[in-house]
């Protein structure tokens, strides 16, 4: 004898038991927060009891939408994005999307496929760390009626919608802040990606105005690691004139080399000061404490999500760079 036949609960069925109609549990999967809290309860709690799973190709068939949101960074170990990573899931699963998660590898060499799979999926955004300096790639993606945030810098030129920081005005911060604290020899310890030489550019462009010696620059592979410090401290080791600041494209390199100077029996930051970028947790647990420039990841992510959502209500956004700010934190490594 076969087994019954489950009954797989419709939209209808739950309409019924919340007390609603067909059209406002509809709502509640496409628009959460247009329902009124009262009855979202309901809703949610005839969806518990009855065990009821919403058919979303269905419904994306439909409403033209995927409720999938493509998010694509370099990578996750170790790395400052990841507040922005966790704000802008947490944002996207309270209006119901889903987070196609993809890891662009050093200097984004997967970005070209990783698009390409959120088109072919259909996805109603895409969400991009850094700037897309391709031009059939930006082409492409303008052609699509679909929102694209590029995050973590500003550019004059954005394909839909940008929210970050100038790296160059970073640059420029920290080259002020030392020249103020009467350092007169940095080397810039630089990874190879397009932030951290805009980074790196900035600073340049500013320490040429102290009429003091070009500093020395070093290249970092990406993606930068702690074991780079070694690299880095090798280099100096061997400088006839050593620095007396060395300027770091992380908080995790500049803690490693904190550690590579204390080896060598050298003192932080009396004979060679360290700074940072990020302000990961490390930097203010290190000793001696990390000099660093804070940037809010998670409020970029927020403001990417703010973005969507008022895409989704239909509001023309006239402002095209979402400028978040940074800050310099003066700690004790600088």
């Amino acid at each position: 004898m076969k087994p019954a036949k489950a009954i797989i609960p419709k939209l209808d069925d739950v309409a019924q038991r919340a007390g609603v109609s067909t059209a406002t549990v509809s709502r509640y999967y496409n628009n959460p927060a247009i329902v009124a809290p009262a009855t979202a309860e309901r809703i949610r709690a005839a969806i518990d009891e009855m065990g009821y799973v919403p058919n979303l190709l269905a419904g994306g068939l439909a409403s033209n939408r995927s409720r999938l949101v493509a998010v694509l960074v370099p990578d996750i170990a170790q790395s400052i994005f990841n507040y922005t990573i966790e704000a802008m899931a947490s944002e996207l699963s309270l209006d119901g999307n889903t987070v196609m998660l993809g890891l662009t590898g050093a200097g984004n060499a997967r970005m070209p496929q990783l698009i390409e799979a959120a088109l072919a999926r259909r996805a109603d955004a895409i969400i991009l760390t850094g700037i897309i300096t391709d031009d059939g790639t930006r082409e492409r993606l303008r052609e699509r009626a679909m929102t694209v945030i590029e995050t973590w810098g500003v550019p004059e030129d954005p394909i839909d919608i940008a929210v970050g920081f100038s790296h160059q005005a970073v640059g420029r911060d920290v080259a002020r802040f030392l020249h103020g604290r009467g350092y007169v020899r940095p080397l810039l310890a630089v990874a190879e990606g397009a932030r951290a030489r805009q980074r790196r550019d900035g600073f340049l462009e500013e320490w040429r105005t102290t009429g003091h010696d070009a500093p020395t620059v070093i290249d970092v592979p990406l993606p930068t690691r702690f074991g780079h410090s070694r690299m880095v401290w090798r280099h100096v080791s061997q400088m006839s004139t050593p620095p007396d600041v060395i300027v770091c494209g992380s908080d995790v390199l500049a803690q490693g080399v904190i550690i590579e100077a204390q080896s060598a029996g050298f003192r932080v930051p009396d004979q060679v000061a360290v700074v940072g970028f990020g302000n990961l947790a490390i930097a203010g647990d290190m000793r001696p404490s990390i000099t660093t420039v804070d940037v809010d990841g998670a409020r970029i992510g927020r403001e990417a999500v703010a973005v969507l959502r008022r895409r989704a209500t239909g509001d023309r956004i006239a402002q095209k760079v979402i400028d978040v700010g940074f800050r310099l934190i003066a700690r004790e490594s600088a």
